[in-house]
């Protein structure tokens, strides 16, 4: 007896495009400009500038498994270098325009790359990290509406993207590899150590744009109109360029801007239902409206992610926009998703970050990795695995998984009886104060739940008697105010005695990172010192 088969079928990312080139040609990918403008372009067309794309790396010498690099916004332009550059093969890393240089000029030569996709506003920085990274020899400048100036110079040789797909073929053929090889490069943020590379494959993140598609994750359908403001340099915008084709969904591209006004002018002209987003995001839309007046009726739900999102800012942005929030919780290792608050849980809640979907598993352990035997109503320290979770770092020979396969997260945190996951804390961010640990993170949660804070954080400053005591900084929102003494009371009865912060220094705006999280990293640099 001969048993049947199944057809070989490879879970290669260039899959999402042709499906929705074929089966939604005419949904739009919209992207909005520097000088106010919107274009746009239907999913067939588009697929076919990315298989110009392919041809045109081919042409710069780009090979299956090399790296071609990207320091651009969210625009169409960067999802069509996407798929040209992981459709043929090679592998997309991504640069986030808001590191420096130097920064920018060592990720580079760790991946390598030869070829360089620039938005044009950026041209200037790209040329700084150019003349560090010596290996660079082609710059391709995208989103060019003025005209940048390029020179055509020899080193690197500076391409208008434009004129080069005009006058391409798209003769490349996607796919024609197999499902484990690599698709992209992201590094970590590097807000509480130094970045590392992340590599994701064309399995890993095709199975992780399959789970973001389950109804109690993001859910996404055909008659959504998708704006990922979280950026294309983070975590591939939370795989939302792969699930937004999908399921034929539209896709709004905010360029650079996400300032209040930029993203409400779009959500309204474009009929944005989902937008998504870290929350400091949201603080300025809805402190825009708040300015200026103005409904987003079109808008049903908004995604966060990468920060806890405050209890008071959450009823906020439900009470002003009419929205459902939805948090969220994931990182660059986990491609980015690990839980979301399904949606319609009666049980939601601003701190919970939501239960695991299929694909996915969370383990609560010791200090030394040990698992405990108590995994509901008990804090630990995170682990994670799963088919879209990192085993290694880029450039590294040992693995970041333990025996059984679990990752570290470096997260503490807690699981409920219905398994929603709470974030407690960073491991890395522990004070020890007097041989005691301190978690700032549950004092940030008391200051946060604050009407009148916007942003909180508490580090440890160094002590010549107990070795770190906690210092909290804060940012009040715009014209409210509350003494050092009233945020302090409101701690007391919440935490233990000797965690309450021995000082406090408010900050006209709170430091943040890349990704829109609080930079700690900063804070402890500048006001850790005793």
């Amino acid at each position: 007896m001969t048993d049947g088969a199944m057809q070989p079928f490879g879970l290669t990312l260039n899959k999402f495009l042709d499906h929705a080139a074929k089966w939604h040609p005419n949904t739009e990918v919209v992207t909005a400009r520097e000088n106010g403008s919107i274009t746009r372009i239907g999913y067939a067309e588009l697929r076919q500038r990315a298989l110009c794309a392919s041809t045109v790396f081919a042409d710069l010498g780009v090979a299956f498994g090399d790296h071609v690099a990207t320091l651009a916004w969210n625009s169409q332009a960067h999802v069509e270098a996407w798929y040209g550059i992981m459709g043929m093969g090679a592998v997309c890393h991504t640069l986030n325009p808001r590191l420096t240089a130097e920064q920018l000029a060592s990720m580079l030569a760790q991946s390598k790359a030869t070829v360089l996709i620039v938005s044009a506003d950026l041209v200037d920085l790209a040329k700084q990290v150019c003349e560090l990274s010596p290996l660079v020899s082609h710059m391709l400048v995208i989103d060019d509406e003025g005209g940048t100036g390029q020179d055509g110079g020899d080193k690197p040789a500076v391409h208008d993207y434009e004129a080069l797909l005009a006058r391409t073929e798209a003769k490349a053929i996607w796919g024609e590899f197999d499902e484990t090889a690599s698709s992209g490069l992201c590094f970590t943020s590097g807000t509480t150590g130094a970045p590392k590379g992340v590599t994701y494959t064309h399995r890993s993140s095709y199975l992780h744009t399959l789970r973001m598609l389950q109804a109690d994750v993001m859910g996404l359908t055909a008659w959504d109109v998708i704006l990922p403001v979280v950026p294309m340099f983070h975590a591939n915008a939370w795989g939302l360029p792969f699930g937004a084709p999908a399921t034929g969904s539209k896709l709004v591209l905010p360029g650079r801007h996400a300032d209040g006004a930029s993203l409400a002018r779009l959500i309204e002209s474009e009929g944005v239902t989902i937008a998504v987003g870290v929350p400091t995001v949201w603080v300025g839309l809805v402190d825009h409206l708040d300015a200026t007046g103005g409904e987003l009726p079109s808008l049903k739900r908004i995604a966060v992610g990468g920060a806890p999102m405050p209890p008071a800012l959450m009823e906020r942005i439900e009470k002003r926009l009419g929205v459902t929030v939805q948090t969220s919780w994931g990182m660059t290792e986990l491609s980015p998703g690990g839980t979301f608050a399904p949606l319609g849980d009666p049980d939601r809640r601003p701190m919970v970050s939501g239960r695991p979907a299929l694909g996915v598993d969370l383990l609560l352990t010791d200090t030394e990795g040990n698992a405990l035997p108590e995994q509901r109503n008990t804090e630990g320290h995170l682990r994670v695995r799963g088919a879209a979770v990192i085993e290694r770092y880029f450039g590294h020979e040992q693995k970041s998984t333990d025996e059984n396969g679990w990752f570290d997260t470096g997260d503490l945190a807690r699981i409920d009886e219905l398994g929603n996951l709470t974030i407690t804390g960073r491991s890395k961010e522990l004070i020890k104060s007097g041989g005691e640990w301190i978690n700032p993170a549950e004092i940030e949660a008391v200051i946060c739940a604050l009407p009148e804070v916007s942003f909180a954080a508490v580090i440890g400053r160094s002590d010549p008697k107990w070795g770190e005591r906690p210092v909290l900084l804060v940012e009040m929102r715009e014209g409210m105010t509350l003494g050092d003494d009233e945020l302090l009371q409101s701690l007391r009865g919440r935490v233990a005695s000797w965690w309450i912060p021995d000082a406090v220094v408010n900050l006209p705006q709170m430091p943040l990172a890349s990704t829109g999280k609080v930079d700690k990293i900063r804070l402890k640099s500048e006001y850790g010192g005793s």
